[in-house]
């Protein structure tokens, strides 16, 4: 079964909240520093907040948020395992 492989640019992120608003179940905002980052549940790493893989049902959310993230930080990709 494929899972998406999903990671942000953080260093580049204007904090619109895009990502959040359009796919709450894979985004959301740091606390500590205001950017957009991967719900602790999908990360890779529990110490990236910029990388994550999610189930492929929530691909749909994920390429609305990489199609309309202003700056072009976030990225997607489909991964077999």
């Amino acid at each position: 079964m494929a899972k998406i492989r999903v990671w942000i640019d953080r260093d580049q992120c204007i904090a619109d909240m895009v990502c959040v608003s359009l796919c709450p179940d894979v985004f959301e905002m740091s606390e500590e520093d205001g950017k957009s980052q991967i719900v602790a549940k999908w990360r890779t790493d529990p110490n990236n907040p910029a990388e994550g893989v999610v189930p492929e049902d929530l691909k749909d959310c994920v390429q609305s948020a990489v199609e309309s993230c202003p700056v072009s930080i976030i990225h997607m990709e489909e991964i077999q395992e």
